[in-house]
């Protein structure tokens, strides 16, 4: 795992205290004092993340452990990993018994590790698909509604009461650069330090190579992912 920092981000440390690389400092009437200990929350968009980790890496269904990922990520940064918390949809029964039940089994095992689960059930769309032959054939598309929207407004809501130092997002969902601006304007209002970070898996096969503008990048190689599975198969009843 290496960071990368993107020519176009920022840095919520004031200048002089920003980590190498290009970033934009911001300048205060005085500077927010850096803590000792630096408290991390780490924020996990479940579909996103097993999408890029499925092109980076194959592994082709979610099987990474969550409480042990953010562990990792925080170790290696030197911050506290006070909290995880993890966001996804999840099938509807009547479109998808298998996955549905693997989510439901899924989240109990979360849950009772810890884990700060948030889920939304699947909406469906009808779209008319081409077929090889020529003809046409009606399908059920899953869509993800409402999940980005309550992931950055936990981020901002916990930024805003001192529940956080640094908040780090497994999503290279660019919607939530919105996010990152909050958080610069909470450190503008409130003159506290703060972080926040976007990490990510990468590889020559991943389609993107890029985490969520205006954070650091924290990328995720295939060593440390690979690190952190959880080998239960929960696509299986007695996992």
């Amino acid at each position: 795992m290496f960071r990368v920092s993107p020519n176009i981000g920022f840095n919520l440390l004031p200048t002089g205290l920003a980590l190498s690389g290009p970033r934009w400092g911001y300048l205060f009437d005085s500077m927010p004092r850096e803590p000792t200990t630096k408290r991390a929350v780490s924020f996990i968009d479940g579909q996103n993340l097993f999408r890029h980790a499925k092109d980076a890496f194959g592994h082709y269904h979610p099987n990474y452990d969550p409480w042990r990922l953010a562990e990792a990520v925080c170790a290696r940064e030197g911050w506290l990993n006070e909290q995880v918390r993890f966001y996804t949809g999840v099938p509807v029964v009547q479109h998808d018994r298998r996955w549905h039940a693997y989510w439901n089994r899924r989240l109990v095992a979360m849950r009772r590790s810890g884990v700060h689960v948030t889920s939304r059930p699947l909406r469906y769309r009808r779209e008319t698909v081409p077929l090889p032959d020529g003809s046409d054939r009606e399908v059920f598309v899953p869509r993800e509604k409402g999940i980005d929207l309550r992931l950055g407004l936990d981020v901002v809501r916990m930024a805003r009461n001192g529940d956080l130092d640094v908040a780090v997002i497994f999503s290279q969902d660019q919607d939530l650069a919105e996010v990152a601006s909050e958080i610069r304007d909470i450190v503008r209002s409130t003159n506290r330090w703060l972080k926040i970070a976007s990490a990510y898996p990468n590889s020559p096969t991943a389609t993107s190579h890029r985490g969520i503008d205006r954070t650091d990048w924290i990328v995720l190689d295939r060593s440390l992912y690979d690190s952190c599975l959880d080998l239960r198969d929960y696509r299986q009843a007695n996992w």
